[in-house]
């Protein structure tokens, strides 16, 4: 996968990671990331440390970043509820390169080139590592809960079972 960590989108990440002061080397794998069970077999971890970032849109037209464990599946209608909305919306993958300055399945928590209201999986703190997308399908970097909490000041919440 030569040439990944030259992609701009890959290097806004490093240079985010950089600025934060966070450890976590981006690891480029030969195989897809583009779903938690991709990425988990790709790492041979278990699917719940994959820190997958999904983007919705609030009633406001802002994107709404939740960083969940790959392990469930966002419930809109909780999030929501907790949100004090009527629902989140859907969007597509314009929205999110649009919005993120990222493509669908290289969506990293950090590195955006828009503001967004962020969350937090608060079953990622049930692990002590987790692995987050870096920008591209083929790029990773392994951070904590704590650190993404840190780093994105993002609302620890329930989002899923």
């Amino acid at each position: 996968m030569d040439g990944v960590l030259e992609k701009a989108a890959v290097k806004r990440v490093i240079a985010a990671l950089a600025e934060h002061g966070c450890a976590g080397q981006i690891k480029v794998l030969s195989d897809s990331a583009r779903t938690a069970a991709e990425a988990a077999a790709a790492l041979g971890i278990e699917v719940g440390q994959i820190a997958s970032s999904l983007i919705f849109k609030l009633p406001d037209g802002s994107p709404l970043l939740v960083i969940t464990s790959g392990r469930h599946r966002v419930d809109t209608d909780l999030v929501a509820s907790n949100l004090g909305i009527e629902k989140l919306g859907r969007v597509d993958a314009d929205y999110v390169k649009e919005q993120s300055g990222f493509s669908i399945g290289g969506v990293a928590p950090l590195g955006w080139v828009s503001p967004a209201t962020i969350l937090i999986d608060q079953a990622l703190n049930d692990y002590e590592v987790v692995w987050a997308a870096a920008g591209h399908p083929h790029a990773v970097y392994p951070t904590s809960f704590a650190e993404l909490l840190a780093i994105t000041s993002a609302k620890p919440m329930v989002v899923g079972e």
